[in-house]
């Protein structure tokens, strides 16, 4: 499931140009397609030659579904009243820019189809059991903010969020390369799981007050916004502990270890929530929480491809 967050409003501001649609896609979440595709696609490496096609329909295929995912939750927290010009954050594209709930809806649904389209192409060329998996996972994106019981409702967004958005995606782009799964995606999975999920209780701890007066039943409030930010900074630190114990028993290479160089932006980001109880105050520490993931992703890929480069 791409990871979603939800949109918050600033002023009432009715504009048109490219700033509005690129500002609907949530950009700052999209790294949470790209580094599960591009993790799990490196990894492929020491199996097979990687086949470039496939490679980018899965990237196109799941930043598409990520785009999506968060046009469903602009939407859906709108309809829900969510949403409303006193808020605070990167989304509001329907109050704040005037565009069409419809619209919003249409252009959700649309990349869904165009995602389905390159699902087509991917299975053809893999396995048609693919298209079980990524309808499912399709459809947990859209019951983050859709459906009854919406699972941003409740404790389970940041479960859901890493499983779909990490361990599922990393698998699906090993296997598409390789057509089998080992126990190594398996294992890095994990961290990078982590990671994506911490994205979302970053956004609930934001939120948190929100949250709490909407009926919102999430696991920061459920912790209360004190232990919300341990866990965020526990999250952050079995991440790269898992990683260390993976290099430790041979299991990647040590080249891997640069991704401790993101440990200053995730401090940054877990510092950046101590003391604080208004969402604009926070919203620094939300973006430094996206940037870890970015970091911690990309200086994974760097460090297993140079492994398999000097090999």
């Amino acid at each position: 499931m791409p990871t979603p967050v939800r949109s918050n409003i600033g002023t009432v501001r009715y504009k048109r140009d490219w700033r509005v649609w690129w500002r609907l896609l949530r950009p700052h979440t999209l790294t949470a397609a790209f580094i599960p595709v591009s993790v799990g696609t490196v990894l492929a490496v020491d199996e097979e030659p990687i086949h470039s096609p496939l490679f980018i329909a899965m990237l196109v295929a799941s930043l598409f579904i990520q785009a999506a995912t968060n046009m469903f939750n602009e939407y859906y927290d709108y309809k829900r009243g969510l949403d409303t010009p006193e808020s605070v954050g990167i989304g509001g594209a329907i109050v704040r820019d005037g565009i069409s709930p419809k619209t919003v809806l249409l252009l959700a649904w649309s990349f869904f189809a165009i995602a389905m389209l390159l699902g087509v192409y991917i299975c053809a060329n893999s396995s048609w059991w693919l298209a079980v998996i990524g309808t499912v996972c399709m459809a947990a994106g859209y019951f983050y903010t859709g459906g009854p019981v919406p699972i941003a409702y409740t404790p389970f967004g940041e479960l859901a969020a890493g499983f779909f958005m990490g361990f599922t995606i990393i698998l699906i782009s090993f296997f598409i390369q390789t057509g089998t799964i080992t126990t190594t995606p398996m294992l890095v999975s994990v961290p990078i799981s982590i990671l994506v999920g911490a994205i979302l209780l970053a956004n609930n701890i934001r939120d948190l007050d929100g949250d709490k007066k909407s009926g919102r039943k999430t696991l920061a409030i459920l912790l209360g916004r004190q232990r919300a930010i341990w866990l965020l900074g526990s999250m952050f630190i079995a991440s790269f502990l898992w990683i260390a114990s993976l290099v430790f028993s041979k299991t990647i290479s040590p080249w891997t270890l640069l991704v401790f160089f993101s440990i200053p932006k995730a401090w940054q980001a877990t510092k950046g929530f101590v003391g604080k109880t208004k969402p604009i105050e926070m919203m620094p520490a939300m973006k430094a929480t996206a940037q870890t993931n970015t970091q911690f992703g990309f200086l994974l890929v760097v460090g297993l491809f140079i492994h398999y480069w000097i090999q």
